[in-house]
């Protein structure tokens, strides 16, 4: 508690202006996941406060971010098409699994896996954070452009007949559920469709026109539409906030340049009083939590959603442990990752039962928060604090916010978080390997598969996709190398210092390979080989393992494979300096004793050759 309040002038300062600058992300993020305003505001106030209270990393300020919000996004639209449209239906199961994402993360953290996330691949990263600014940049073109596809009557008129299509199977399912039979009684049917309204069919068109533009597919669909029915207005404030948010920089950096953007196009459009689009209304007074989430639950409503949580779990994370090295970076100190998952978990948890989306650790707010004096885990606090103040005191001015003021500045954060290092490194990365006629930097390759698929398909199975090739791409890598030190495969290879002295008579009968290096999948192949090299003459088999440290499941069948092998033959085998991982691993499928005994284990050459010497004798 004293270190808490060690720093009260500058955590002060630091979290006031954090929460100012955070003011115009959250309320934009909260636009583009789908919620709405209020929502990102909820995030923000709620992650800030508790992930800084419970979390590790003093200095961070956290809330929603590009990358949570792109896959929130995903979630949202998916749950909310799944209950016909209805918004409010669909919160509980929303909210549910955004809940599901903070119980994870507290989880990853309480098992100390926070250690473990720096491990996932750069091109994997890369080709993320470069999807998810252009998803943010395309879903905003429409909003920037004035245009939005429920209100395009003529679009949503094309919905029509899917929308009776939708409507009827809806029916034919709730009387398959009420084991009423159609064929039977086509006449309850009937009744039932009835009572569907114009209105009905026109919501529901307007559904299916919405789902058909989302996402950056969809956007990229309706684009032209968007152009031949610009709203000029629209238009122009959306540029204005983009040229303010880049121009302003040049000016100055003390004052976020989006909050100035904000400020300066709210205000001519309400000071003008210009026939804009508002963004929707952010509910006065103290947030409520959300607790129909938990009357209305419905296990199979979030089953194919738990994934989308662990994914979100995941991203948020590899997004806060990111900007804690940043923190650790600029402040000396040194974050304690597994209670920064716990704190990131709790805050994201009670953000959803308030109704707010996820978020992580963010790093432009933190390093603000750092620049302007912040130090310990109170200046985090001040600025959920500070959200909430403005929350209470400015709601009714925040929700004349023009949408395309906001659609302006998500577009200048998709443009600031995508990963220009990355893109530039393409054309001097080494071409590793070869795909067709093609030669590919085998991590570009990883990274543009994750972009494209990220981008146009499903941020989600993207990653999950991209980690696997490159794990493979790993191993394959990992493997060539320790191929090329771990000599399986030569058979005419140099004798060693305490071998120069072996009888020239057994020469003939007596085989001896050295095998250095780990026998793992990546040289089975080359190992496997050894019986081809072994010669006709030869009785006994010396196999020196004193520099094969390790042995894995692949390699242990290798083993016992070409033991089986040998033992057709009636070739004997004799192991020298049988390390300890090797010999367990042996021991564990009775390699040792069914096909080596211990009398055929020797500690050293020296003795494997007196061995030999003795029971080799009688044959000359």
């Amino acid at each position: 508690m004293k270190n808490l309040f060690s720093n009260i002038k500058g955590d002060a300062f630091g979290g006031i202006t954090a929460g100012i600058v955070a003011l115009p992300l959250a309320l934009a993020f909260g636009v583009s996941s789908g919620l709405g305003p209020s929502a990102g505001l909820y995030g923000a106030i709620f992650i800030s406060f508790f992930a800084a209270l419970f979390g590790g990393t003093p200095t961070q300020i956290s809330g929603p971010t590009a990358p949570m919000t792109a896959v929130s996004m995903i979630v949202v639209a998916g749950i909310i098409a799944a209950n016909d449209g209805d918004v409010s239906k669909a919160l509980p199961a929303i909210l549910t699994v955004f809940l599901l994402a903070g119980l994870m993360q507290i989880g990853l953290g309480a098992i100390g896996l926070g250690k473990y996330i720096r491990y996932i691949p750069y091109p994997v990263v890369s080709g993320f954070m470069t999807a998810i600014g252009l998803i943010i940049i395309i879903t905003q073109i429409l909003p920037s452009l004035g245009y939005y596809p429920k209100e395009d009557m003529a679009f949503v008129e094309e919905f029509k007949p899917q929308a009776e299509e939708v409507m009827l199977e809806n029916i034919l399912k709730e009387e398959a559920g009420e084991g009423i039979l159609v064929l039977e009684d086509f006449k309850v049917t009937i009744d039932r469709a009835d009572k569907i309204t114009p209105e009905d069919i026109l919501q529901e068109s307007k559904t299916l026109a919405a789902k058909e533009a989302s996402g950056a597919l969809g956007a990229l669909k309706v684009i032209p539409r968007a152009i031949k029915n610009v709203n000029w207005l629209e238009l122009g404030l959306a540029l204005g906030t983009i040229f303010i948010v880049f121009g302003f920089k040049r000016i100055t950096k003390k004052v976020p340049s989006s909050l100035v953007a904000l400020v300066v196009m709210s205000g001519i459009a309400v000071g003008f009083d210009l026939k804009y689009i508002r963004i929707e209304e952010i509910p006065t007074g103290i947030p409520i939590p959300k607790f129909e989430m938990f009357s209305d639950f419905s296990f199979g409503s979030i089953t194919p959603y738990i994934f989308s949580a662990l994914t979100l779990a995941l991203l948020g994370a590899i997004d806060s442990l990111l900007t804690s090295v940043v923190a650790d970076n600029m402040t000396k100190t040194k974050h304690n990752p597994n209670k920064e998952l716990v704190g990131q978990g709790i805050g994201n948890s009670i953000a959803a039962l308030f109704g707010g989306i996820p978020g992580a650790g963010a790093t432009i707010r933190t390093v603000v928060n750092i620049n302007s004096g912040g130090k310990t885990k109170l200046s985090g606090m001040i600025a959920g604090v500070m959200l909430l103040v403005i929350l209470l005191g400015l709601g009714p001015i925040a929700s004349k916010i023009p949408a395309a003021v906001l659609a302006g500045i998500l577009i200048t954060v998709g443009i600031g978080v995508m990963d220009y290092k990355g893109l530039k490194a393409i054309p001097s990365l080494p071409r590793d390997m070869k795909l067709g006629p093609f030669k590919l930097s085998s991590e570009v390759l990883i990274m543009l598969v994750v972009l494209l698929l990220s981008t146009f398909w499903d941020l989600i199975y993207a990653v999950g996709i991209g980690l696997v090739i490159a794990s493979l791409m790993f191993m394959k890598k990992i493997g060539d190398l320790t191929a090329e030190r771990s000599d399986v495969k030569s058979l005419k290879e140099e004798v060693w210092a305490d071998e120069v002295d072996f009888p020239k008579n057994l020469k003939e009968e007596v085989f001896i390979k050295h095998l250095k290096g780990p026998l793992f999948f990546g040289s089975t192949s080359d190992f496997q080989a050894l019986t081809q090299q072994i010669p006709d003459s030869a009785k006994t088999v010396i196999l020196r393992l004193g520099r094969m440290q390790y042995m894995d499941q692949s390699g242990l069948y290798a083993m016992e494979d070409m033991l089986q092998e040998l033992k057709t033959k009636d070739v004997e085998v004799l192991f020298v300096s049988l390390l300890k991982q090797p010999r367990y691993m042996m021991e564990r499928i009775d390699i040792i004793p069914d096909f080596i005994s211990e009398e055929h284990i020797f500690k050293s050459f020296r003795d494997c050759l007196s061995w030999i010497k003795l029971n080799m004798k009688d044959n000359h």
